[in-house]
C-alpha cells in the first residue's frame, strides 16, 4: 500500500485531472508558463513577506509613538 501525502490530497481536491496526470507520470507540454507561473508566484511571497515586516515596523513605530507621548505628558 503506497503512502497518500497531503499534497497529493490538495492537488486532487483542486483538479482531478492534474492529480491523475501526476499519478500516471504524463509530463506537461506548457513548461515555459508553469516556470513563469512559479517565478510570479515566488516574487508574489516576497512582496507579502515585505508588507508583513512593515506592518509589524508601522505597529512598533505607533506603539514608540504612544509611549514618547505618555512619557512627554506624565513630565510636563
Amino acid at each position: 500500500m503506497r503512502t497518500i501525502r497531503a499534497s497529493e490530497i490538495g492537488t486532487y481536491l483542486y483538479c482531478q485531472r492534474a492529480w491523475w496526470y501526476r499519478l500516471t507520470g504524463v509530463q506537461p507540454e506548457n513548461k515555459r508558463e508553469l516556470q513563469a507561473g512559479t517565478s510570479m508566484h515566488y516574487a508574489h511571497g516576497r512582496v507579502v513577506a515585505a508588507s508583513a515586516l512593515l506592518s509589524i515596523f508601522a505597529g512598533l513605530a505607533v506603539l514608540a509613538a504612544l509611549a514618547l507621548a505618555i512619557y512627554l505628558l506624565i513630565v510636563h
